[in-house]
Order: C-alpha cells, then structure tokens, then sequence
C-alpha cells in the first residue's frame, strides 16, 4: 500500500526533527514524506536541510510565503505533490508511535477515513523530547506510568491494543475528537471533496469541516485509538481570534449537503513563490 505522509509545519524544526525521526524507523519503499510548511523562516527551513534524517522513502518539503494561519493551503499544496494512494496528515509537533505507519495501513479500507487520538505532555517533557535526550516511541510502560503519575503526559490508555474494529467505527458526524493532526484518507476521496477549504481563515476548526465534508459524501470514520496515536508536544496556545467564526460556518453546514470546498484544491493556481525541495 503507497502511503504519502503529509507533517506540517511552521518555525519549529526542532519539535518537526523528533516526528521524522520517528517516522524515519518506519517509512519503507511503499511510503513518501512530504513537509508541507506554512511559511518557516530560512534559518527553521536551512535546520530542516541540514539535520534531516535518513530515510528509505522519498522526502519533499514543500514550502509557500508565511501570509498568516494557512494551514489549509500548506497541506492542498503539499497533496499536490503526493504520489500515494492514502493520504496521512500529521502536524510537526505530534511524534507518531512506533507502529504508526503499519497502524494507518492496517485500519486504511474503502468508505472510512482514519481519525487518529494523541497523548498530550507537559513542557517539560516535550523539552527533553526536542533536545534529543528522549526518544519517545522506544519507551516502555513503566516510564509512561511514571509520566502519568508525575502530570507530564495525559493518559495511559495508548499503552494497550486494540486489533479489531469493534467500537472504532462512528455513524454520522461527530464533532468531538476530530484531530487534523493525525488522520488518513485515501486520495480519491480527498479529491472528490476538493480539499481543505482555504476559506477558513485563521485557527480553527478546518479540520472539522474536511470531515464534516467527508461524512456528507457518505464515508464513516473510524477512530485509530489504541492504534495510531502520537505524542503531541508542549507549546503555547495560538491565538483563537477567529475561532468562533468558524466554528459557526462548520456548524452552518451540518445540515447541509455541501462536500466541495469553497477554495480548495481544484483553485490551487501555480506559483512561482512555492518552493519544491527533494530532501532524500
């Protein structure tokens, strides 16, 4: 199965190294990485060059002008490019477990789209996870028992498995645990739904409308718990202006029918600001 894993990212390669190091023990012949990247500063972009590490598959960073929270547009451009026939979006501070890859490909199956859970950490240990004095997946329970027990990370449950798709499959939309961090979807149906919509302007809630465009074209979702987490790191909350704006266009198209994205990837048009790098 040919998986394009997308990581966003934006002036923060140095929690974007532990999520492809992670990624790099996993991703084979059959998977492509792209970097989609809202706009680093060259000095984040030169890091990412430089400290990249080895990897088995081919990796793309696919970098467009810093015009704002367009996170949207970073991830249209970067599918763009993708060759895979599944699609898994990651954001650049969410270090995927051992078995991420192997995990998407598995619960991956025609009509559904994957909706990944995360392990939140505190400050602390995401700064010991980003000096490189950690390396997350490889740890074993009893450290995790000791993280929960200390209030660094939120939950102990990605610990267990779950092999079946018992309870995992959710009917109609569902707006509580969408994660734009961590969910696959097969390409065709990533086109037919045009997308995200780069109409949504500023934090928030994009992802929850690619979903909820998802479900009107009439695939269900499935919930990757106990399978595909990944550990979110620690950073300071984005300004929200303009999250109650869009949350009201999501919650004005509930009961709608609408699946196109007003602008979305069909309106991409070519630039020569948008930079392509092949990495490896």
């Amino acid at each position: 199965m040919n998986i394009s894993f997308i990581v966003l990212t934006y002036n923060r390669t140095d929690a974007l190294l532990a999520v492809l190091r992670s990624l790099a023990r996993q991703c084979n012949g059959n998977h492509q990485v792209i970097i989609a990247d809202d706009g680093s500063r060259q000095d984040q972009v030169q890091l990412l060059f430089d400290r990249c590490p080895a990897f088995e598959c081919p990796v793309l960073h696919v970098w467009h002008p810093d015009a704002g929270f367009t996170i949207a547009r970073a991830r249209n451009l970067a599918t763009r490019h993708a060759t895979g026939e599944y699609l898994v979006f990651l954001d650049g501070d969410c270090i995927p477990n051992r078995t991420f890859a192997a995990q998407h490909a598995r619960l991956a199956e025609a009509g559904y789209f994957v909706n990944g859970s995360r392990v939140l950490l505190n400050q602390r240990l995401s700064s010991d996870v980003i000096d490189g004095a950690l390396d997350l997946p490889s740890q074993p329970a009893q450290f995790w028992l000791r993280a929960r027990l200390r209030g660094e990370s939120n939950k102990l449950l990605h610990l267990l498995g779950w092999p079946r798709n018992l309870f995992r499959v959710k009917k109609g939309f569902k707006w509580r645990g969408i994660r734009g961090c961590n969910l696959g979807v097969w390409m065709r149906d990533f086109l037919s739904v045009n997308g995200f919509d780069e109409s949504f302007e500023g934090w928030g809630h994009e992802d929850a409308d690619f979903v909820l465009r998802l479900s009107h074209l009439g695939l269900r979702r499935k919930n990757g718990f106990l399978a595909t987490e990944v550990f979110h790191l620690w950073h300071p909350e984005s300004k929200r202006d303009s999250e109650s704006i869009n949350k009201k266009r999501v919650i004005a198209r509930i009961n709608t029918h609408v699946i196109q994205a007003e602008k979305g990837f069909r309106e991409l048009e070519p630039s020569t600001s948008v930079k392509l790098t092949q990495l490896h």
